[in-house]
């Protein structure tokens, strides 16, 4: 399968050609430092990212994990930064920014936010949990999402403005996990 953009095949990356991968490196590193800084990460973090990135990218391709690419090679790397830079983020807990410019990525790259990971690297429980995470209502997602996802803290909810104090944030959170937790337990 061919990545259109670079012209670079699945088979010319596992044939391990130092030139095609570093290509593939070289082509993609300023733009994703670049689509990096919207999470105001320090720039060594974002280096590491992005490195840590194309290793697992490397790896996948030649462990033969990936069988084709559904999107092109920089839209496969950034997912994984992506996911990466938000593993980073919850474990300090900070927010992302809506303030960003998608336009410093660069003009032939697909938008970032239409990158997906092949749903075939979930488990059996993040399926499970994907699947009944869709059938809670919009505002348990919402709260789940801000608390588990995005890090905010139940003060930062309750700033929001959606909940009148904490302990209904408290609440709220404990019946929606409980809901999502009984769903999943049915189904097991």
């Amino acid at each position: 399968m061919k990545n259109t953009a670079a012209n670079i095949t699945l088979e010319d990356l596992r044939n391990g050609s130092d030139a095609v991968l570093k290509k593939v490196y070289e082509e993609n590193r300023e733009k994703f430092l670049n689509y990096a800084k919207r999470y105001n990460l320090s720039e060594e973090e974002n280096i590491d990212v992005y490195q840590d990135a194309y290793v697992i990218f490397y790896n996948n391709v030649m462990s033969g994990k990936i069988d084709s690419f559904t999107s092109s090679i920089s839209t496969y790397l950034f997912s994984i930064g992506k996911y990466l830079i938000f593993d980073i983020m919850r474990k300090n807990k900070k927010k992302v920014s809506g303030n960003f410019d998608l336009s410093r990525v660069g003009d032939e790259d697909e938008l970032v936010s239409t990158m997906e990971i092949e749903p075939s690297g979930l488990t059996a429980e993040q399926e499970l949990l994907q699947k009944h995470f869709a059938t809670l209502g919009e505002k348990c997602q919402k709260l789940l999402k801000l608390f588990y996802y995005r890090g905010y803290t139940i003060q930062e909810i309750v700033i929001e403005g959606e909940y009148n104090s904490e302990n209904v944030v408290k609440a709220a959170k404990s019946r929606c996990m409980k809901t999502l937790k009984e769903r999943i337990k049915d189904n097991i």
